[in-house]
């Protein structure tokens, strides 16, 4: 009984901190990037790998934005955690390499949280739960990157 009550805890925990942790990004960055990727105007951004500076911010639109809401959604957390892992570790480690620790902390504490729902999946309290448990026909390794 008490195994059951800590377990329905956790998986209750997991849904405040996926849709928090999703909706923090959403709206304190996404949403700002997608909205200027919509006016039109001129992209300056982040290049760190040659890719220009226009595909670059599309990539962290597409993280920022659209994984935001798929962790929020929990559906297919893992993929969009895994993007945001990346989003936050180009943002935490190569942007801010020369910044002081404090410059960093945030793109960190998000890269972190984003590797947590990495490990962890959506939780029992998830869009994806609830499809898995009405198809039951995803087997084998691509189950975990659908969560």
């Amino acid at each position: 009984m008490e195994r059951e009550i800590m377990s329905g805890l956790s998986d209750v925990g997991l849904l405040i901190f996926r849709i928090a942790i999703g909706s923090i990004m959403l709206f304190g960055h996404g949403l700002g990037k997608f909205n200027r990727l919509l006016s039109g105007g001129e992209i300056k951004f982040f290049d760190p790998f040659g890719i220009g500076e226009s595909f670059s911010f599309v990539l962290a639109v597409f993280a920022e934005f659209f994984a935001s809401i798929l962790i929020v959604l929990g559906l297919f957390t893992r993929v969009g955690s895994l993007s945001l892992v990346i989003t936050m570790f180009v943002a935490g480690v190569i942007y801010h390499f020369d910044d002081p620790f404090g410059g960093k902390e945030k793109a960190l504490m998000y890269m972190f949280s984003f590797v947590l729902l990495f490990f962890t999946g959506p939780g029992k309290y998830s869009l994806q739960k609830y499809i898995d448990d009405k198809i039951k026909n995803i087997k084998g390794s691509w189950r975990f990157f659908l969560e």
